[in-house]
Order: structure tokens, then sequence, then C-alpha cells
């Protein structure tokens, strides 16, 4: 305990006031009064617990000595040595030495730094705000039994000079991360609303391809086998073998009929799943291209995507069916590799392919990156795409969550 005139006290008060202002983070607050807080009580070091607002949690900022407790970003109160003052339990706590008072030492508690420091000597009152415990004010010391109930006395005036200050910083600070808490939210709310609009331009643009299709090939092929039958009708010439002809034609049709659905409803996505849909696409576009390309589907996700939602699953499926086309029709690849993971509690597909690279091929197929892009947003997954491995040909990837609403497992 030091002895001074209460002038010169009064002195050393007011000059942690005149310190405090413009002071506009807890750290250097704390750090900027030190010196005076040392004039009314000798210490080793000096710390200020905030209480976030929730009361559940704290984080301290201290000076003197660099401890654990400065350096966690927060730490449950349960967990605190001094939680009984921070649950306002006790009005202060006062000990000669923490490194053998029980009150410091319970079951869970962080009091590594008392004992890695040999924090003996402490004190603790709390920062009050019309009557609510904000914060507490703790003064430590190596050396045992050297503060007394005059030094709590001094400490609690100390705290009545800090309590405002340290409340309005904490409230700045809350409104901040309120802020920007809000400004994210109102980003992902447009983000959505900008893949819901790329999104549906997209099915528009579908819609107006399969009338297309539809009308190009499928009617013009029908009327076509129309007129033909008319004309032998006609002639009087509908024998089997002038039909033959007619019957192939029909079959074409009903063939190419069957492809324009089955790109509209992946029918075998919702039979066998959403890996076997990609094998069997993946099968069927290298075959159709005609190129000497080698494949495979590498499959540990160990059943794992046979449990995601069905709109979740279809995204998924087109997004991995528009990677795979983009390889097939633009990179000409050599290879091309299709992996399915699950790691780290999230669900990876990737479409790699050894072909010409995206910078050759992006300005055809940059709309469907933009589709593959809107379809991950709008599950929650993440898209990314890029060179492949040893910087050549193109990779694909998506990762999904596992533990996302409708992504999870039984």
């Amino acid at each position: 305990m030091l002895h001074m005139a209460p002038t010169a006290l009064v002195d050393h008060y007011l000059g942690i006031s005149r310190l405090l202002a413009g002071q506009l983070d807890f750290r250097s607050a704390i750090r900027a009064v030190a010196a005076e807080v040392a004039h009314i009580i000798p210490h080793d070091h000096l710390d200020v617990c905030i209480l976030m607002v929730d009361g559940n949690y704290h984080t301290a900022y201290e000076t003197g000595m660099d401890t654990a407790w400065g350096n966690a970003a927060s730490a449950p109160v349960v967990n605190s040595p001094i939680r009984s003052l921070l649950w306002g339990e006790v009005e202060y706590l006062l000990t000669d030495d923490a490194m053998n008072d029980a009150r410091f030492h319970f079951e869970g508690a962080f009091k590594r730094p008392i004992v890695e420091q040999s924090l003996r000597s402490r004190l603790h009152v709390p920062l009050k705000v019309q009557g609510t415990i904000i914060a507490a004010f703790s003064c430590s010391s190596q050396t045992p039994g050297i503060y007394t109930m005059e030094d709590v006395e001094r400490a609690r005036i100390i705290a009545d000079l800090l309590a405002p200050y340290f409340f309005a910083l904490r409230s700045a600070e809350q409104a901040q991360q309120s802020a920007i808490v809000e400004a994210e939210a109102r980003a992902r709310e447009e983000g959505l609303r900008q893949g819901a609009l790329k999104l549906t331009e997209a099915l528009e643009q579908e819609r107006q391809r399969i009338g297309m299709d539809l009308h190009d090939q499928t009617l013009a092929d029908l009327t076509r086998l129309s007129r033909r039958i008319d004309r032998l009708a006609r002639s009087g010439e509908l024998t089997g073998e002038a039909l033959e002809p007619v019957s192939r034609g029909l079959q074409h049709c009903m063939q190419d009929l069957r492809q324009i659905i089955e790109q509209a409803k992946p029918s075998v996505l919702q039979l066998f799943g959403l890996a076997q849909a990609v094998e069997n696409h993946l099968d069927r576009s290298v075959r159709d291209s005609a190129l000497p390309i080698e494949w495979a589907l590498i499959d540990d996700t160990a059943g794992a995507l046979d449990r995601l939602e069905p709109t979740v699953s279809v995204a998924l499926f087109r997004i991995a069916q528009e990677a795979i086309n983009n390889a097939v029709r633009h990179a000409q690849p050599m290879s091309l590799i299709v992996r399915l993971r699950v790691e780290d509690g999230q669900v990876s597909i990737e479409v790699s392919d050894d072909g010409g690279g995206l910078a050759r091929t992006r300005g055809r197929i940059g709309g469907g990156i933009d589709n593959m892009k809107t379809r991950a947003r709008l599950i929650s997954a993440k898209f990314a795409i890029g060179p492949g491995r040893s910087n050549r040909g193109t990779t694909v990837t998506v990762l999904l969550p596992l533990d996302r609403p409708g992504a999870d497992a039984e």
C-alpha cells in the first residue's frame, strides 16, 4: 500500500480522467492509464475484463504483462477465476496469494496466467453502470500480501472513473458489430436476390431452348413424316416396305424427345442418386463427343449424397452437368475426372480436365459459369473454377456444408 497525501491522490485520479479522453479502444485506454494507476495501486499486471452484452463471455485487456487472458479473443465467464465478482455474488475479491487461494482454482478455471506469471497478490472490483456490472478492474502483484482494504477502496474509485468511458466504448463496439452484421445480411440478401434473378433468366433461357429444340427438331421431323404418310396414302403405296423409313424416323423422333425430356428432368438422378446420375451423364457426354477422352468418376462419399434434399441434389447435378459439358465441348481434353468426397463436414464435387484451360474457353462458356455460381449460391455452397493440377486444364469445385438446413444427414 502506498502512503500519499489526499491532494496527490486526487491529482492522480484526475490524471486518469484526462488520459482516458480521446482513447478509441479498450486496449489503448487501459495502457494509457496504467502509469497513473501505479501511483495509486502498485501492480505488476493490470487488466479490465469487459463483459459481452449477453453476459456469458468476457474479453480481457491487459498491461504490464502479456498473458493468455489478453491473448484470448473471448472466454466464457463460467471459466473465469473471478466469475463470482462478474456475477455479482461478491462486492470485491482480495487475496494475499492467488496461487494458493481455492477461490481461483475451481474445476475448469482459466487460471494458467496466475501460475505461469506467479500472480500472488490480487484485488478485483466491478465496474458498474446504473447498478449493472459491465466489467471488472483487476490489479495483481508477484509479491504476496501487499494489498489491503484501503487499496480496494482506491480501486473502486478508479473503477468508477473507468466505468462510463468503458461503457461508451462497449456500446460503440456493439453498434459497430451490429452495423457489420446488418451490412453482411443485406449483402447476402442482395446476393440471393441477384442470384434468383440470374437463375430465373437461366430458367427462361432453358425454357426457350427446349421450345426451340421441340420446334426445330422434333416437330419438324414429325411434320415431315406426317406429310410423307399423306403422300403415301394418296398414292395408295402404304406398304410395309414404304413405311419402314417412316418407322425409323419416328424412332429417331422418340429418341430425340427422350433426350430433351432427360435434359429437362434428370430421371436417372431421381431413380439412382446423384453419383450414378453424374456418372451416367459423364459416360454419355464422352460417348456422344466421339473424342478419345479417358474418363473416371471417383465416389468417396459413402452414400452421403443420397441424404441430400432433392432440390440440393438437382442443383449439384446441374453444376456437375454444366462443368462436364464445358470440358467435353470446349476444352478438348485427353482425360476427364469427377471426384465426389466428404471432407471436414462438407461434400466436395470436383470436375477436372487436362484440356485447353479456362483462358482459351471462357469466352464461350461464361454464361455457363454464371449459372453454376448462381446455383451454388442458392444452396449455400462454395463454387470455384481455376487451373487444374500442375496448371493444366480446368478444375471446377463445389463445396457444400453437410450441416446446412436441408443438407444434413439422417
